[in-house]
């Protein structure tokens, strides 16, 4: 009956007798339920990673079932806080299908791919994407998911950037909202929308990515090493999914010159995103790469979050934040 939920056959088996006869030992159990001691021991485990018993205060050693409402509570927040990331990765999977792509193509010039074009090393790509810009006639959408730009980065920007604006180049730009905190980084992008280019940031972003005309993604081999290589994809099919993944991106993204935005939770952009990451067992590590920030930062919002929800474990945060309303509890 509760297989939906986590507990399996014997699980549930052995926690409806654990609540029938809370003084029985591992032996009675296995007696009551049928099961062998291993079997009851095995679905003690389970319960025990569900937090559905519980160390006894009275009795050393020995565990006690928590209250069936209790219990339910903890089970149905822990499948929302799963449906919540199953719908993160699908939301992504168009982006991560681009990536594969990339991943897994065979990089020898001599074996090309219809729609493919693969670049090895940074000469390449600077080779390609210098050429792209000579091409370009309408517009370049850009994925920026490195965070804030060094000094050196803008200045080798800034000429190419202006030359396009200046031919009317419809130029669109999606940052991390960490850029937001980098002043010569948003000194730059100012300079860049007074001359016509369109700014806005996000919390996270899938890949780096650059569209141009509609007519030629690049993406990186690697995301961790964009030097390393990258791809040209120039398919029909996979154009059309990428632009329209940057037009949902697009849309949900807020423009650089607003303040800060929060939800109606309450939420910053990136608590939002790292509480969803905190649910989904993120590192600090991991969020902080995803968010553009130094570990110490992404540390500093994931502690300062489980304090507003009085978690003491990130599971417990997970479980709070659904409860709370600030992850969803069905996919939309």
């Amino acid at each position: 009956m509760l297989a939906p939920l986590g507990l399996d056959t014997h699980a549930e088996s052995v926690y409806r007798a654990m609540l029938a006869a809370p003084q029985d030992g591992v032996a009675a159990l296995a007696q009551s339920t049928g099961l062998h001691e291993a079997q009851v021991r095995d679905a003690l485990d389970l319960l025990s990673e569900l937090a559905l018993v519980r160390p006894s205060a009275e009795q050393e050693g020995w565990l006690r079932a928590v209250s069936p409402d209790i219990g339910m509570e903890i089970l149905m927040a822990r499948q929302q806080a799963e449906l919540a990331a199953q719908q993160q990765r699908v939301e992504t999977s168009r982006a991560a299908a681009a990536q594969l792509i990339a991943e897994f193509a065979d990089l020898r010039p001599q074996a090309p791919s219809p729609g493919v074009q693969q670049l090895v090393g940074l000469d390449q790509i600077r080779e390609c994407l210098a050429r792209l810009t000579r091409e370009m006639t309408t517009e370049v959408m850009t994925f920026a998911p490195d965070g804030a730009h060094t000094p050196e980065s803008i200045a080798a920007a800034r000429p190419l950037n202006e030359e396009l604006l200046e031919r009317g180049i419809r130029m669109r730009t999606i940052y991390l909202d960490s850029a937001r905190n980098s002043t010569h980084t948003v000194e730059y992008v100012n300079w860049l929308s007074e001359r016509g280019a369109q700014i806005r940031t996000v919390p996270v972003l899938p890949t780096r990515m650059i569209i141009t005309d509609r007519t030629a993604v690049v993406i990186p081999v690697n995301s961790d090493d964009t030097a390393a290589g990258a791809v040209v994809l120039t398919g029909q099919g996979t154009l059309t999914a990428l632009c329209a993944l940057f037009e949902t991106t697009w849309a949900a993204a807020q423009p650089l010159g607003q303040a800060e935005v929060r939800n109606s939770q309450g939420l910053t952009g990136p608590e939002a995103t790292t509480i969803r990451l905190l649910s989904e067992g993120f590192t600090d590590e991991a969020i902080a790469k995803r968010l553009g920030v130094s570990q110490r930062t992404a540390r500093r919002i994931a502690t300062d979050l489980m304090e507003r929800l009085g978690a003491r474990s990130r599971f417990e945060a997970g479980v709070r934040a659904v409860q709370h309303g600030w992850l969803p509890t069905q996919p939309v």
